[in-house]
């Protein structure tokens, strides 16, 4: 019997042990994953990336483009600090937002009233950067920086500028003198001559002429003759924008047309008596004055 109630004790006291070990074993439990899930959360902040396009951003003069730019993995980036930089000017900010608003007062005073962000985006990690009307000096590198996480990638926009070209048609000895024009290029653009079948036609050199705005006109001759056809186009192009413009034209018959030998031996004949004629006016006309 006494034995008994000692091995009770004992056992009570075990259980009150492994039970106290339970709960402590428990806790660290919860504590060390605690400190895991915290560490996870910090460790996915700080390998967020800013991601932007690796292919340059084209658009075209006076339009609105948006430079792509976003936190992977997503992050909200609302009450964070946004800027997007050219670092070629001075001031080098294009747009800067902070506490949950766009500091106008620090950006380049050529993009005011032109630059946004889009505030239900940021949220969501799209910290993209809107630019409105844009120009031909706005072509450059844009630098996305999140200063929180010291992060920064740069998207490359390329300017663009084009128009249609004008033809004309100008009859000579040898055929018909085609010429064609195209001002506000932008980059300098490339133009070629092509006959009815789509084969280049050997032209005079491209003239280019570069105006105080930076634009571009561009301008070239070419002869044709009947044996080249009558239809033919002038092709303005600009590869880095990927834009290109043409012109088609068909050149009247007539224009190919030389004068028969009938009308010619006429005109000759025509041209003597004219010229005998004015002489005895003129004889006439001295006579009087003399009488």
């Amino acid at each position: 019997m006494l034995y008994f109630t000692f091995h009770s004790s004992r056992m009570i006291h075990v259980s009150n042990r492994r039970s106290l070990h339970y709960q402590h074993g428990a806790f660290t439990d919860l504590v060390f994953y605690t400190v895991v899930f915290l560490a996870l959360m910090n460790s996915c902040r700080a390998q967020s990336e800013v991601i932007v396009p690796s292919q340059p951003v084209v658009s075209l003069v006076g339009e609105d483009v948006i430079l792509p730019c976003h936190l992977d993995p997503v992050m909200n980036a609302f009450d964070m600090t946004v800027e997007w930089a050219r670092p070629d000017l001075n001031p080098r900010f294009i747009l800067v937002w902070r506490h949950g608003e766009e500091l106008e007062t620090i950006k380049h005073p050529s993009f005011s009233g032109r630059t946004s962000v889009f505030i239900d985006e940021l949220e969501k990690g799209n910290v993209s950067l809107k630019l409105s009307k844009v120009k031909v000096s706005d072509e450059g590198g844009y630098k996305c920086f999140m200063p929180t996480l010291s992060k920064a990638s740069t998207v490359q926009l390329v300017v663009g500028a084009v128009s249609s070209p004008v033809v004309q048609m100008i009859k000579n000895n040898s055929g018909v003198l085609l010429e064609c024009e195209s001002a506000d290029w932008y980059p300098e653009p490339e133009m070629f001559w092509l006959d009815g079948e789509g084969n280049l036609l050997s032209a005079e050199p491209t003239e280019t002429v570069r105006g105080p705005d930076g634009l571009y006109t561009v301008s070239s001759r070419v002869t044709v003759e009947k044996r080249h056809g009558r239809k033919f186009t002038c092709r303005v192009t600009q590869r880095k924008i990927n834009q290109t413009r043409e012109k088609h034209l068909t050149i009247p018959d007539h224009l190919f047309m030389l004068p028969s030998p009938v009308v010619i031996c006429a005109a000759l004949l025509f041209i003597p008596a004219i010229i005998l004629d004015e002489t005895v006016s003129l004889l006439i006309v001295r006579l009087l004055k003399v009488l």
